[in-house]
């Protein structure tokens, strides 16, 4: 948690008024559109808000990498990352730098060999084959329109047929078979699933210090403003912005 950094957020009421608009307008004509139609865009930009004192680094490649406040990040953190692909720079930075530990989550096959072939011998890098969700169910992963990429999507993203399935589950009951009380970071990239997953953590009380979250696209506007409000009704404000990749960081 961090007291007395972070201010109050300097958001356009101007663009939150264009925002609800738009919004209310998806609601009454019941489809969704891109945000390339919408000024989220420019909404998310202009409630990044800054924080004098604290360096923020991005760790992991171009690819994987994310934003994070390396000087917070103590040994003794817990962090959970969901979402590995073929990709897990930024955990072993993670690790490298700081010393903590990270458990990740990814039950795509190629992800799991990915694991396997990289991070076999990293022991504090522990990795689950499941999916995270807001509840344990079995759930369908759907494949990606290019066969050369691996993220599989629990809300289908791309409108794709083939799919495997898989168990997920809540990040509550993760940490009670983990034996974990709290979590400090928690980074998702999990192709549309964010949302609810999300949802589910901050109803169960969940709050790390730091959130990383891809806002995949395409998704809808109505979905990414109202994730976007929950964290901020939870505590969190928007302090790093790389594209849609986000991270929020918790002050009170």
């Amino acid at each position: 948690m961090i007291t007395g950094i972070l201010g109050r957020a300097s958001g356009s009421r101007t663009m939150l008024e264009v925002v609800a608009r738009r919004w209310r307008a998806v609601v009454r004509r019941g489809r969704a559109f891109s945000w390339r139609q919408c000024p989220l865009d420019q909404f998310m930009q202009s409630v990044v808000h800054p924080c004098p004192g604290i360096r923020f680094e991005r760790l992991g490649s171009e690819y994987g990498g994310w934003a994070v406040p390396v000087d917070l990040i103590k040994r003794e953190w817990i962090c959970y990352c969901g979402g590995v692909g073929e990709d897990i720079t930024f955990d072993l930075e993670v690790i490298r730098r700081t010393g903590c530990r990270i458990v990740a989550f990814d039950p795509t096959p190629r992800a799991v060999a990915h694991v396997a072939a990289v991070a076999a011998e990293e022991p504090r890098f522990r990795f689950l084959a499941v999916g995270l969700w807001s509840k344990d169910a079995e759930r369908q992963f759907f494949a990606p329109r290019d066969r050369r990429h691996v993220s599989h999507s629990i809300v289908n993203l791309q409108g794709t047929s083939d799919y495997f399935v898989a168990r997920c589950r809540p990040i509550s009951a993760l940490m009670r078979e983990l034996g974990h009380s709290r979590i400090d970071l928690l980074k998702l990239d999990i192709e549309g699933a964010q949302h609810e997953v999300l949802r589910s953590m901050l109803r169960d009380g969940i709050r790390p210090t730091v959130v990383c979250v891809e806002f995949d696209q395409p998704d809808t506007v109505v979905r990414m403003y109202r994730t976007y409000r929950r964290l901020r009704k939870a505590g969190y404000r928007l302090v790093v912005r790389d594209g849609w990749n986000l991270t929020f960081l918790r002050y009170q």
